[in-house]
């Protein structure tokens, strides 16, 4: 290898954001932070607890002092690092409930404070999407809203605790995944609406983000027509360079949502997709939520090289995006000024508990007076609806559990939508029935299941972890998200116990 394809090479390797398997770095990692790896991104799989996380963070910063390491950490239903017990702090949607800024602003920091702890410097949150159409697969509980003015105050109030407490923030997906029916996993949205729609909506977030200093922003896998008639977001330079730089000013990193995911990669290639995100204006290429080994980082690397060689991808862009990436590892290892890391002893979030808490809404009807609270124990009904791959299969959810602690006796079962039999009620005898949802109005099975157990049993409480675009039962509890502050509030709610 040449001097300048050696140099190119570490250009390329800077601005890959890969992602790997296991709860130890690997050697491949280790030695590719050697040769200019510029980040890695930590998934739940990579987290056992706060002292692991603290130790592979070192591991990795012995090799490179100012490696940028991210994860995708929003709290709420998407958490990594309280994965196996589900998050002790609220997601957005339970924020924007409340919608007390300051508030959001003290949960995202003492999220901050915590990352930063473990020693992790670039965090892929807040979610800025405006979550306009609540049959969307994907965003859901985790967009502060539908109203963008009140997404966007939000959005920034999250961006100045996330940075206040130590760790870069990265507003995400631009240039907005609310109005879709589509999981950009499994295949491209379309987003549709004119200029001045995606302004008053989609691009107000956005505008607040840039306004507070967030210090990265991710692209969406989202065709826009509006902006580009021709290509997705990711891979359009008329979006990345022409709107987010050109127009609305930003100057920090832009990374590129998973490179692997379906809506690119199908119509472009796996590595194919990543040479026209550079190319576009994309700093920085995640990937490693499926690909997360050594041969996809070559074959990343390799075709950017590659690119460079036949003239597709400008050395001067490559140049100016490593400089991007090489400029925010700057910043995070200032933010940490060599800090040793040392883990808060610490498995949940007295901030978060009490948000949540605070988010919690109740639904009564006539029938439903006296109901609360509950007396004695309780059977509990949860329906597993089916998980996106950005909350993950692995994490934690329910309130059976929380329910049981303060109601000795309590029991609970929990069924898909094929194993759902046909009375629901047949267990509970005399125990209170309490039926835990998630998203009910997306899922007809559910409501049909739901509807049967109300019609034997009219006394049963409704509590719903999801979206509550319909509202059932004589009692019904919204909690705005699937955490386990937002279960263990339920349950206190319930018993009147807490």
């Amino acid at each position: 290898m040449t001097t300048s394809e050696a140099n190119l090479a570490s250009l390329a390797a800077t601005v890959l954001q890969p992602g790997f398997v296991g709860t130890t770095a690997p050697s491949w990692v280790r030695r590719w932070l050697g040769d200019g790896l510029g980040a890695v991104v930590l998934f739940a799989r990579n987290v056992v607890d706060s002292e692991q996380v603290a130790a592979l963070t070192a591991t990795l910063r012995a090799e490179r002092s100012d490696v940028i390491v991210a994860i995708d950490e929003e709290a709420g239903d998407v958490t990594r690092i309280e994965s196996g017990l589900g998050s002790s702090r609220p997601g957005n949607l339970a924020l924007g409930v409340v919608d007390d800024p300051l508030l959001t602003e003290e949960v995202a920091h003492d999220l901050g404070t915590e990352l930063a702890a473990l020693g992790i410097t670039l965090n892929y949150a807040p979610d800025a999407d405006v979550n306009s159409n609540p049959d969307n697969p994907v965003i859901g509980v985790r967009s502060f809203g539908a109203d963008p003015n009140l997404t966007a105050r939000h959005t920034a109030a999250w961006v100045r605790g996330l940075q206040a407490g130590g760790v870069a923030a990265c507003a995400k997906h631009f240039p907005g995944h609310g109005d879709t029916q589509v999981d950009s996993h499994h295949g491209l949205p379309r987003i549709a609406g004119d200029r001045s729609r995606l302004d008053a909506v989609e691009l107000t977030p956005f505008r607040a983000a840039i306004s507070a200093g967030v210090q990265a922003i991710m692209t969406g896998h989202l065709f826009v027509p509006a902006l580009d008639p021709d290509l997705p977001a990711t891979l359009s330079r008329r979006i990345l360079t022409g709107l987010l730089r050109d127009e609305l000013g930003f100057a920090g990193v832009v990374v590129t949502d998973a490179v692997e995911m379906r809506a690119v990669a199908d119509r472009y290639g796996f590595t194919g997709a990543a040479v026209r995100a550079l190319a576009a204006g994309a700093d920085a290429i995640c990937v490693g939520g499926e690909h997360a080994d050594e041969d996809a980082a070559r074959r990343l690397r390799d075709a950017i090289v590659a690119a460079v060689a036949a003239g597709t991808l400008p050395e001067e862009r490559l140049v100016e995006a490593a400089k991007r990436v090489d400029q925010l590892a700057a910043a995070t290892a200032a933010r940490r000024g060599g800090r040793p890391v040392r883990p808060a002893a610490r498995d949940s979030s007295a901030v978060g508990f009490a948000a949540a808490r605070r988010a919690i809404r109740v639904t009564t009807d006539r029938a439903g007076l006296g109901t609360l609270p509950l007396i004695g124990p309780a059977h509990v009904v949860e329906f597993e609806s089916p998980r996106n791959l950005a909350i993950g299969t692995e994490t934690a959810w329910g309130v059976a559990a929380p329910l049981a602690e303060l109601l000795p006796g309590t029991t609970g079962v929990r069924y898909a939508e094929a194993e759902v039999p046909p009375d629901l009620t047949a267990d509970a005898g005399g125990r209170h029935l309490v039926l835990v949802v998630r998203d009910l109005h997306r899922h007809p099975w559910m409501r049909a299941a739901v509807t049967r157990a109300l019609a034997s049993r009219p006394d049963a409480v409704v509590v719903e972890l999801g979206v509550p675009e319909l509202v059932t039962g004589a009692v019904h509890v919204a909690t705005y998200g699937a955490t386990r502050a937002g279960s263990r509030a339920a349950a206190e709610l319930l018993t009147g116990i807490g």
